[in-house]
């Protein structure tokens, strides 16, 4: 019998896991998240951890289970961003918390991407912000370099050329350029 899902053995596994594998292409990581929190995902979108949000260690956790795993479940797939609202629901919630600032700072992150992944200049706004603040704390820039980039291609485009095939959206003859031309495959 598998052992319960608690946030714990969440945050654990991705911090087992480490920096190198959370944002790259790996099917054997996606098969070890696919094995392991799968139920867990399906679980939280139907919103059966809505208690974990009263913590912060319950939050990350189900940021991690509504907008980084599902990246990796559903890779290649609308799957892949069909949690993105409710990830972006309880960021909100646990920012208003202070849940981020009180989790470690290699942490901090997973409460901003839900803004940082939503295609609306708002949310890119605020994602900007939230890394320039994450930036000034710990002298990390990566995180804001990325947010930048986010926030231009919402600018420019209004939406991330890069899911419109996955979203069965028609692309705009300057997207199909751009992503012709080397521009950010997600």
């Amino acid at each position: 019998m598998p052992l319960p899902i608690t946030p714990d053995a969440v945050i654990s596994f991705w911090c087992d896991a480490g920096p190198k594998a959370w944002f790259r292409r790996d099917a054997e990581f996606d098969q070890a998240i696919r094995s392991r929190f799968e139920t867990a995902h399906l679980e939280a979108s139907r919103a059966g951890f809505e208690a974990w949000r009263e913590t912060g260690e319950g939050a990350l956790a189900l940021l991690l289970l509504l907008d980084q795993f599902p990246r990796n479940l559903y890779r290649g797939s609308a799957h892949a961003f069909a949690t993105d609202p409710m990830a972006r629901d309880v960021a909100e919630q646990a920012l208003v918390e202070g849940f981020d600032l009180a989790s470690p700072p290699a942490l901090q992150p997973f409460f901003y991407l839900p803004f940082e992944h939503h295609e609306d200049p708002v949310s890119q706004a605020r994602s900007v912000e939230l890394f320039s603040g994450y930036a000034e704390r710990t002298g990390e820039t990566d995180y804001l370099r990325f947010a930048r980039f986010h926030a231009e291609l919402i600018a420019r485009f209004g939406r991330f050329p890069h899911r419109n095939r996955l979203l069965a959206r028609v692309s705009t003859a300057e997207e199909l350029d751009y992503l012709a031309n080397g521009g950010f495959q997600g």
